[in-house]
């Protein structure tokens, strides 16, 4: 079993660094950093234009989600050495980076399947919400397709209920 490394996370409403999410996990036991940066995009629908993002956290249990999904992690590539995660709260504008994470590990395939998994596991269940924001000023919050209850085809209006990023 690999060693037990460092986990980072970070919900913060500063700027992500990139920079600062790499030098969280790098070891010079490890040959391969994987990085994601995920970035508000500019959707068009009913034609309204997505202008930025609002997030929210339930910052605790994120925290608690984080600790089990690195869990898990180690568990499916235990070569992985070291996780962070850094989210944005508040508002992202388009182009701006919401989610930056990297992972390391010795060698290039475990960090990149970890990191696929890491996103699309960090997007099913930790708890951050957002809401699209268009140029007609409405505004919508958004569940994502790897939400186990997006199937059910029903839309949150209220940011406590499970929308989450």
């Amino acid at each position: 079993m690999g060693q037990l490394g460092t986990d980072t996370f970070k919900l913060t409403r500063d700027w992500l660094s990139v920079q600062q999410a790499v030098d969280a996990v790098s070891s010079p036991s490890c040959g391969a950093i994987s990085v994601f940066i995920g970035t508000t995009r500019e959707d068009e629908l009913d034609g309204r234009k997505v202008i930025g993002l609002e997030y929210e956290a339930y910052e605790l249990m994120a925290q608690s989600e984080f600790t089990k999904l690195c869990a898990d992690i180690r568990e499916r590539w235990p070569t992985v050495t070291h996780v962070c995660v850094h989210h944005r709260l508040g508002w992202v504008e388009v182009g701006q980076a919401s989610v930056v994470m990297a992972i390391s590990s010795p060698h290039r395939q475990d960090g990149q399947q970890a990191i696929q998994h890491c996103i699309n596991q960090l997007k099913a269940k930790i708890p951050i919400w957002k809401k699209e924001v268009y140029d007609t000023q409405d505004c919508s919050w958004k569940e994502n397709a790897e939400c186990s209850w997006a199937a059910c085809g029903q839309q949150r209006s209220d940011p406590s209920s499970t929308n989450l990023v």
